[in-house]
């Protein structure tokens, strides 16, 4: 790209779930690395308004036509998607803007949406030969069956919302007892449920991303947590060791980096990804892939690209390279 003539680019943040405020700790890192390289203006996106920031004034957004109350001029060259959960990373802001014309980073809206729905994707990858957990879904129509449960998937057992992120709606569940509250609270997030063997052995987080045209695996994180599991707490609020480089033999590395770009060409993906994996003396696991990733420095993903020797500012703009390409 010919920096001599700033992009205008719009960096989305925000969106219609529990992550908004991590969204917006994403978006603002994005406008903050590369305000000196584009014109760029923060777009605020909820449920009933949308609101683009230029500087410190703030305008209204008509969601209908992505006409800009006192910008009619402003045409946006790239849209920087940093939403996390909806509209973000379900396929509907990439429709929208698809729709648009206007460039979005990332994969596109069909992608978007089978990667959203943990249930639909372990279903496609798993019918591709992928290795993933035992499991049952379930839909809030139906009757909760926890004979069945016990005698397919056993407990613990994991219980998770099929469309949400940031482990909102996941639960670890240890009995009977437990099962039917902790599936009516995943109901509450989504009108899907996943319910999945728990696989006890190493979690490991891997980033691939399209950089400079081709598919690059970056450093592989394993996530080690005191937590129960990998959840919002051991996320966000340090209660995880998250090792880069992860600590394992070259054979093993090897495997996870071939799986985890297999993966990312099976569901055709574009741009940034993170996909998470259970290794143990069966094999790898296959658990789930997001992408639109935490992107602040602290996030996995930029530690991983950190490791790999790209800065912030080059895995941004590459982003917006290639979205506009």
């Amino acid at each position: 790209m010919n920096l001599d003539r700033l992009k205008n680019i719009g960096i989305i943040m925000g969106g219609y779930s529990n992550e908004y405020e991590i969204s917006v700790k994403s978006g603002q890192v994005v406008y903050e690395t590369l305000k000196d390289c584009f014109n760029c203006y923060r777009i605020y996106v909820k449920e009933d308004e949308w609101i683009l920031k230029k500087n410190n004034d703030s305008h209204t957004i008509h969601i209908d036509d992505f006409k800009i109350d006192g910008l009619t001029d402003l045409k946006l060259d790239c849209i920087f998607n940093a939403i996390h959960g909806t509209p973000g990373e379900d396929g509907k802001m990439q429709k929208y803007f698809e729709d648009k014309n206007i460039p979005i980073t990332g994969c596109n809206s069909y992608q978007s949406e089978l990667t959203f729905d943990k249930i639909d994707c372990l279903n496609f990858l798993s019918s591709k030969g992928i290795k993933v957990a035992s499991s049952i879904s379930l839909l809030k129509s139906e009757k909760i069956n926890v004979d069945e449960i016990e005698n397919k998937i056993g407990f613990p057992c994991f219980v998770k919302a099929s469309k949400s992120g940031s482990s909102f709606g996941v639960f670890k569940v240890y009995d009977k007892e437990e099962i039917i509250h902790c599936i009516n609270s995943a109901l509450k997030v989504d009108n899907k449920v996943l319910i999945e063997s728990f696989i006890d052995g190493r979690e490991f987080s891997i980033g691939v991303i399209s950089f400079k045209g081709s598919t690059k695996v970056l450093p592989i994180t394993e996530i080690i947590t005191s937590n129960d599991f990998f959840d919002y707490e051991a996320k966000y609020e340090g209660k995880a060791e998250e090792i880069t480089p992860a600590n394992i033999t070259d054979e093993l590395k090897s495997e996870l980096k071939l799986l985890s770009k297999k993966v990312y060409n099976l569901l055709e993906l574009k741009g940034f990804s993170r996909s998470e994996f259970i290794v143990n003396d069966n094999g790898i696991y296959y658990l789930e892939t997001n992408t639109v990733p935490g992107l602040t420095s602290e996030s996995i993903l930029p530690q991983q690209a950190h490791c790999a020797n790209i800065s912030l500012k080059e895995l941004f703009i590459n982003a917006i390279n290639e979205a506009i390409i």
